[in-house]
């Protein structure tokens, strides 16, 4: 077995010292993927109201701030708040706690637009605010859904738990392809 090499004794000979931090990482992911418990999932976090929920990273494009200017359209439902231009392209932005029937969402400065990746239907969902990446192993996911003070148990998809922490995965494809979110008119 090779001695373990000291990264500082490696200063001058950075070839080297980059063979060793390389071997040194593989070493780490090896040691990782054997200790895991199935496969990671990664997805983004964000809240509505005070409750928090998770979305597949898959299903989730880009998340954006709100825009500055959205235009709104004449006859649509009040959850829809109009159109906003994102680098050229049309985007309708959409309320997703005034959909879900909980209130209207406050614009802040920590108001987010998760856009949809959707092939056909784009969609950018107004949620109070984005904590970033969470991942998770699939050990940790539970299929039953859990009960939500906002009341959007169709759209879940199970929940992930991690010690007295629950996370509720919020499905984006089941959102935008419900028939009720298709009807965008008033």
């Amino acid at each position: 077995m090779d001695q373990p090499v000291a990264l500082k004794s490696l200063k001058d000979r950075p070839f080297e010292l980059l063979v060793e931090m390389e071997r040194r990482s593989r070493a780490a992911v090896a040691g990782n993927r054997a200790g895991a418990q199935g496969r990671e999932w990664v997805g983004v976090a964000f809240r509505m109201a005070a409750e928090t929920f998770l979305v597949a990273r898959e299903e989730t494009r880009e998340v954006l701030g709100l825009p500055a200017s959205v235009t709104r359209v004449p006859g649509a439902r009040a959850w829809i708040k109009g159109l906003a231009n994102v680098r050229g392209q049309l985007l309708p932005i959409l309320d997703l706690r005034q959909y879900l029937g909980s209130g209207v969402t406050q614009q802040g400065r920590n108001t987010r637009v998760i856009v949809v990746n959707h092939r056909e239907i784009p969609a950018g969902l107004m949620v109070d605010e984005v904590f970033g990446f969470r991942r998770f192993t699939e050990a940790e996911f539970h299929a039953e859904v859990p009960a939500t003070v906002i009341r959007c148990e169709r759209y879940l998809a199970g929940t992930f738990r991690r010690g007295t922490e629950h996370w509720p995965v919020f499905s984006l494809r089941n959102l935008v392809e419900s028939p009720s979110f298709l009807q965008a008119a008033a």
